[in-house]
């Protein structure tokens, strides 16, 4: 039998964590974790018909795809890059040209590929740091998810068996979690800064943060809340239930 204080933190937590998992999926799935704006943003992109393919280019260097996001109002996240060009027209020069969102996701030896000192110059050796804080911001979220669907069928069983065992471990998966989704953002951020450091930014090039990132954000404190609410769950059981027999012995 579960008391009612241990039953209100296991639904309290399982709810968090559920909203936590829905945000970092979202997160992961979408391309506004860091925007750009330029002034001439707009002015560029009306002479820019062959963007497009250019931009679709499998072969593109991070330089190429880079100069593009910085010229052309661009939305990085983890798996997409887009730029903002001129939609297809009949006209040579459209009076109020109408604009539209390319996008390209990053082929999955490009989140492996190594990043160098200078972007796009080989010869320059190999940038060990953004390298793999290039890969570990691609696979600590997907280590945070599996995680959580983890302790999702840990605590489906722990259901069916009707016990509270295996929620102090579920609350400890929980907690591993919310940390990889804390450093995913870390990696991140610490990523586009040294990009930015090695890389020719144009003049009044604007940056901030998206709503990506911070929905990733969001999910590493709730999933910690869960995992506190799981453990202490477990924890006070465990206490409660080594007292009753302590009483039931005597």
């Amino acid at each position: 039998m579960v008391d009612n204080r241990y039953a209100t933190a296991l639904v309290i937590g399982s709810v968090l964590s559920w909203l936590a998992c829905v945000y970092l999926s979202v997160a992961v799935g979408t391309q506004h974790w860091y925007q750009y704006h330029s002034p001439s943003g707009s002015r560029d992109a009306s002479n820019s018909s062959e963007l497009p393919e250019l931009f679709r280019g499998e072969e593109n260097d991070e330089k190429t795809y880079s100069d593009h996001l910085f010229h052309h109002n661009g939305t990085l996240g983890l798996w997409w890059r887009c730029v903002l060009v001129r939609a297809p027209s009949n006209w040579y020069k459209e009076p109020d040209p109408k604009m539209e969102t390319v996008c390209v996701s990053f082929s999955l030896p490009q989140q492996f590929e190594a990043k160098y000192r200078e972007p796009g110059n080989h010869n320059s050796g190999e940038d060990l740091i953004r390298t793999y804080l290039w890969r570990s911001q691609f696979l600590l979220p997907l280590v945070s998810l599996g995680l959580v669907f983890l302790s999702a069928l840990i605590g489906v069983c722990a259901c069916l068996c009707r016990s509270l065992t295996p929620t102090l471990g579920i609350g400890v998966l929980h907690l591993v979690a919310g940390l990889c989704s804390l450093a995913t953002v870390c990696c991140f951020l610490a990523g586009m800064d040294l990009l930015h450091r090695a890389s020719d930014l144009p003049e009044e090039l604007d940056c901030s943060l998206g709503w990506s990132l911070y929905l990733a954000l969001i999910s590493s404190p709730l999933q910690m809340m869960a995992a506190a609410l799981f453990i202490w769950a477990a924890r006070s059981h465990q206490q409660n239930y080594t007292r009753m027999t302590a009483y039931r012995v005597a």
